[in-house]
């Protein structure tokens, strides 16, 4: 048990640059990271490694009297990295890394659970010569099962010293804390022992000799039967693993986790909206109508609002996720569904962000870090934004108000329809790019099965945090300025009411005389945003999406959908003279499509146009702040926008063949 006075994070001061470095290493699912969070709590700054897309977290702590600069490195079973990100690691701990000094000391998280296995990567940081302290983390549930150690032989076995610990509990921190000190002061490195320098002479057995020796330092430091602890876990694996049963498990939990996200994300969302809905109706009540007014309620709160209305959802998908990580059912779901994946080129990691990609594509690309592959990470971030998202469900409503407003049969069949559109298109775009751009085949799957353990809530909501302030922080500033943009766009240039058309001028004198201000007002806007930039593109466009069945006013919807897709219903409402206010009322809106002509008299929205319109949105790439993140997570411009002219492409090419052929078939 943890004592009462062990302090919850170690007293963190601002990053200097002179302090020493301990850099925190261990195997994935030993528990460094949440070592990490034990001593520097929500203080720790998520950045990249100099030059790389790589993340690491620092925070600089005071061990009594002595500052010293945390770092936590990537998990590594062993220096011998077999991916990118693995060998930045490496590099980083070395000092091969440009920019990046080699620590001055190393804190190895090593699972006490699972000893043998650890002492691998632990033998290979003795021979890096650096002053090394060893955290036997998980000290309380090895103790549980009945399993301890002989302290004392283990350290003079490694060369260093040894502090058993409980990240989870807190045990142990303090002695931790003391032993770090006096590391720091003492620079002591490790003495390498005899039967270890072997391992690296022997001629092509060096990692037979390693396991050896860890099985031997194990089995003479350890004493106690920890079978129950892996006989449980098998037991729970026989069915979590199953061909069959193990994918109906994995679609239930699925479906509960993205249940509880819709259900439970609506009420924040529902709160963020209606706060800043609340700041722009008393913005628009203190100030007087113009276009400072309307910079700051349509731009700026409506840019910020549209960005963290999405917070929700991510904070709750990384929390779930978070949870289930940590319990290690994951790497369970991971394995189940890599025999699917595999198929088109995609690892079995995939597939979570690709099922997270149906609420949004900004947290599925974010959760896409949990692939080690660069190659595989690129081409699932890619072929994301494919799937539907909640953003065109207004877009798919509308049209299916608009095919079939009393056949809710055949409209819900249109709508799973989209759906899967959405999911094959992604897969067979990602067997393209696998086999083109991003050629190579898809790593075997090679991944540890971890004990079961109850999950860290702890751990989650800090990585909540962190997340959630990263977005905010990073995608935040160039959201709102691509919604100031898109604003500009629709408000420039004016057009006074005395420069309108002579038949214009007449109409509103007409509406004006006949008290109708509202009508007056609408046609006004409507003229205004005709003669605004985004008019004069949608009017530059109209040629390019004839071929479609697009008219001026829906390439303007596009244009002005490209900042969100929903954009286009509000856009089109105000083309057809109804006015943002009454977009919400969806049924005016559908009226005044299903009513509209063009000049020659034929309708507008005729069951071609209207199935175009649906192809296009299902497979286009018509969110920018998707397009930012896409360029945070993957570090250069150069995918991001491939990801848009070939989503681009793919949505024009796909709408005019549907285009072209229902109007053959007959349908408009």
């Amino acid at each position: 048990m943890a004592t009462t006075d062990i302090p919850d994070v170690l007293p963190v001061l601002h990053l200097l640059p002179q302090t020493p470095t301990i850099a925190l290493v261990g195997n994935p699912n030993a528990g460094k990271t949440s070592l990490f969070n034990r001593l520097t709590g929500l203080r720790a700054q998520t950045s990249n490694f100099p030059g790389t897309t790589v993340e690491h977290r620092r925070a600089s702590a005071l061990l009594a009297d002595q500052p010293v600069t945390l770092v936590d490195l990537p998990g590594l079973y062993t220096l011998d990295a077999a991916t990118p990100d693995e060998k930045i690691a490496v590099d980083a701990l070395t000092g091969q890394l440009k920019k990046w000094p080699q620590p001055d000391a190393v804190l190895v998280v090593v699972d006490a659970t699972n000893l043998e296995r650890n002492l691998f990567l632990t033998s290979q940081l003795i021979e890096l010569g650096l002053p090394m302290l060893v955290a036997l983390n998980m000290i309380d549930v090895a103790d549980k099962h009945g399993v301890h150690f002989e302290l004392d032989e283990l350290a003079e076995r490694l060369g260093c010293p040894v502090v058993p610990i409980s990240a989870r509990t807190g045990q142990g921190i303090d002695q931790l804390t003391c032993a770090l000190q006096q590391l720091v002061q003492d620079q002591t490195a490790p003495v390498v022992p005899s039967d270890l320098t072997s391992c690296g002479s022997c001629n092509g057995c060096q990692y037979s000799a390693r396991y050896d020796w860890a099985e031997t330092v194990s089995a003479a430091t350890s004493r106690g039967d920890d079978s129950s602890y892996g006989r449980r876990s098998e037991a729970i694996d026989r069915l979590l693993t199953h061909k069959v049963m193990g994918m109906v498990c994995f679609a239930a939990i699925m479906v509960l986790t993205f249940m509880f996200i819709f259900w439970m994300a609506q009420y924040p969302m529902d709160l963020i909206d209606g706060w800043f809905g609340l700041a722009s109706q008393t913005v628009s009540q203190w100030l007087p109508s113009g276009d400072f007014r309307s910079l700051l309620t349509d731009g700026v709160l409506g840019g910020v609002g549209g960005m963290l209305v999405f917070l929700p959802q991510i904070c709750m998908l990384f929390f779930v996720l978070a949870l289930l990580e940590d319990s290690g059912y994951m790497a369970r779901a991971v394995f189940v569904m890599d025999r699917l994946m595999y198929r088109v080129g995609l690892p079995g990691k995939a597939f979570v962000p690709m099922l997270s990609a149906h609420a949004c594509a900004i947290p599925a690309i974010m959760a896409a870090r949990v692939i080690d592959d660069r190659r595989d990470r690129l081409a699932t971030i890619l072929v994301l934004p494919l799937m539907t998202c909640s953003a065109r469900l207004p877009v798919y409503a509308m049209v299916m108000a608009l095919l079939f407003p009393h056949d809710p049969l055949k409209a819900s069949l249109l709508f799973a329809g989209a759906y899967v559109l959405g999911i094959v298109a992604a897969l067979a775009m990602a067997w393209i790019l696998k086999g083109t751009l991003l050629k190579g085949r898809t790593k075997p799957l090679v991944i540890e099965l971890p004990n079961y353990r109850v999950p860290s809530l702890r751990n989650a909501l800090l990585l909540v945090v962190d997340r959630a302030w990263a977005f905010v922080k990073t995608a935040g500033t160039t959201i709102m300025m691509i919604s100031l943009v898109i604003w500009a766009l629709a408000t420039y240039p004016k057009t006074a009411p005395e420069d309108l058309a002579p038949a214009v001028q007449s109409q509103l004198a007409q509406l004006a005389e006949q008290g109708d201000t509202v009508a007056a007002a609408n046609l006004l806007d409507q003229r205004q945003l005709e003669n605004s930039f985004a008019g004069q593109i949608g009017r530059g466009l109209e040629p390019v999406f004839a071929p479609l069945g697009f008219d001026w006013k829906m390439s303007v919807g596009i244009v002005s959908s490209f900042a969100a897709r929903e954009v286009i219903v509000s856009t089109l409402a105000v083309l057809y003279g109804i006015g943002e206010e009454a977009s919400a009322e969806q049924g005016l809106l559908v009226d005044q499509l299903r009513n509209s002509t063009h000049a020659d008299g034929r309708p507008v929205f005729t069951t071609a146009a209207s199935l175009s319109l649906l192809v296009f949105y299902v497979l286009a790439m018509q969110c920018l702040p998707t397009q930012v993140v896409t360029r945070r997570e993957t570090g250069s411009w150069k995918w991001p926008l491939l990801q848009l002219t070939s989503m681009s492409a793919l949505a024009y090419v796909a709408a005019l063949i549907t285009f072209q052929t229902a109007r053959a078939l007959g349908f408009g």
